[in-house]
């Protein structure tokens, strides 16, 4: 995801020049969820809700497959900010206990539920409050056509979990089905499968047969439109916005076809762009299937559109392959800015590369000085234990990540960098890793025990020392 900050930096700067289910290490400890998934983890989601713009709410019923890994009698979820109304197990509906623990600041609540040894299935009956963070509803004079209201989620780091309880963890992975209910004038999207034009009953289904962290849990409704550009690309807007969006990202297609030449294959069937009204507070969001995006990049020249690279690029460093806690989110953000930067490449030109090349070294000069070469926050690895995750989504991941992935280029040469990178995303396809798993996998796949090599690229400095190291590349 790119911060407002970052479009505003990305903006300024281009105005100038136009152009299969997984599993999880029980050894991975998130501070940022109550969740156990080394004793009971969620592996399914069927959700059924209803978004009620008149009281601003959704409501319904969460049914949660899990693997009762322990044989125990509880299993944890996290809530925040929700109204939890009864839960039950099991398709036959035995209500079961419910506790709420201690409130904590950024984090909500544990959810914890009483469970049988042989327990399969927990159903959370739910509703959201006007508290609810990851949801932002919108008033018609707030959208682009001023006509009918809107609501989006927005569900990183750990907002997910202010409208579905969950195990809201990066590390932890489900697929989902999803019945919603809205008004029949009205469509809704998700990050899934997306119906393409409204029906007569505001009721849509959805399926996302791809595990995905609960932070990709995406949502959105309102009057909203669908058109093509490919048979496997298009772009949802407001009715005004439509014509000009699709026009504006008529080569959506071929930023996908260029990925795949470098990255191998896009593996999540449709790549979508929703055009969310201007109140959206990102650059973008990469919600598998559908990237919410803002209208700032519909400048009518698509001399913006760059920013399109990064949030496809995050189907293969991001979504494909996750960064399994908030601390390791440079897995993410440094990985999706290199490939950003080769799409733009291949799309634009060496001349774009180089371009970019000078930006974002010089977001990562500016950024070190503005925090300080000793502040641990300009490290790779951070620790966010006790804070808000949302404050190690800093431009550090991205420009810091970049660079030092730039600098294994250097050393090894871009041929066998490809391959490596692809290989990488092969291997770790729709797992959640930590910045360790990536280490261990580097070591043992490219540096290879060779001294030399390790030398040229300080992998120890770049990744758990502050500041920038010696051998950034020039």
């Amino acid at each position: 995801m790119k911060k407002l900050i970052l479009v505003t930096l990305f903006l300024t700067a281009i105005a100038c020049q136009k152009k299969e289910q997984t599993e999880k290490p029980t050894s991975i400890v998130d501070e940022h969820s109550y969740s156990k998934p080394e004793l009971a983890v969620v592996k399914h989601l069927d959700l059924d809700i209803k978004v009620d713009f008149d009281t601003q709410t959704i409501s319904g019923k969460a049914s949660w497959t899990i693997d009762n890994v322990s044989k125990g009698n509880e299993i944890i979820f996290d809530e925040n900010t929700l109204n939890i109304t009864k839960v039950t197990l099991g398709d036959d509906e035995k209500e079961t206990k419910f506790e709420l623990g201690k409130d904590v600041e950024f984090h909500g609540k544990p959810l914890h539920v009483t469970i049988e040894p042989t327990t399969t299935k927990v159903n959370i009956y739910y509703s959201t409050t006007k508290d609810a963070i990851a949801l932002q509803w919108l008033t018609p004079a707030q959208t682009a056509d001023k006509k009918k209201p809107f609501v989006f989620s927005q569900g990183e780091s750990i907002w997910s979990r202010t409208w579905i309880p969950c195990q809201d963890s990066p590390g932890i992975r489900f697929t989902y089905n999803a019945k919603v209910t809205v008004p029949k004038d009205l469509l809704a999207v998700m990050s899934a499968v997306n119906p393409q034009k409204k029906n007569d009953t505001g009721v849509y289904t959805f399926k996302q047969d791809k595990a995905i962290p609960s932070y990709l849990m995406a949502i959105a409704v309102g009057d909203i439109e669908f058109q093509s550009i490919d048979n496997r690309t298009g772009v949802y807007a407001e009715p005004s916005m439509l014509k000009k969006s699709a026009w504006e990202f008529a080569e959506l297609g071929k930023m996908v076809v260029a990925a795949e030449k470098l990255y191998g294959p896009y593996r999540w069937g449709r790549y979508d762009v929703l055009v969310l009204p201007p109140s959206f507070p990102y650059g973008g969001m990469e919600n598998p299937n559908l990237t919410f995006l803002t209208p700032g990049v519909i400048a009518g020249d698509r001399s913006l559109t760059s920013l399109l690279a990064h949030e496809l690029g995050h189907s293969w460093s991001g979504n494909l392959v996750t960064n399994a806690t908030w601390d390791d989110i440079w897995l993410n953000e440094g990985f999706t800015t290199y490939v950003e930067h080769r799409i733009g490449e291949e799309i634009f030109g060496e001349k774009e590369f180089e371009m970019q090349n000078v930006i974002t070294r010089k977001e990562l000069l500016d950024n070190v000085a503005e925090y300080g070469d000793t502040n641990p926050d300009t490290r790779l690895k951070v620790s966010l234990t006790g804070r808000n995750p949302d404050d190690g989504i800093s431009m550090i991941p991205y420009v810091k990540g970049y660079a030092f992935l730039r600098v294994i280029e250097n050393a090894v040469g871009r041929e066998k960098f490809d391959s490596f990178i692809k290989n990488y995303f092969d291997s770790h396809a729709f797992k959640s890793i930590t910045t360790e798993d990536f280490v261990k996998y580097i070591n043992e796949n490219l540096i290879k025990d060779d001294k030399v090599l390790a030398d040229k690229i300080k992998l120890e400095d770049w990744i758990y020392k502050p500041g920038i190291p010696s051998n950034i590349t020039r």
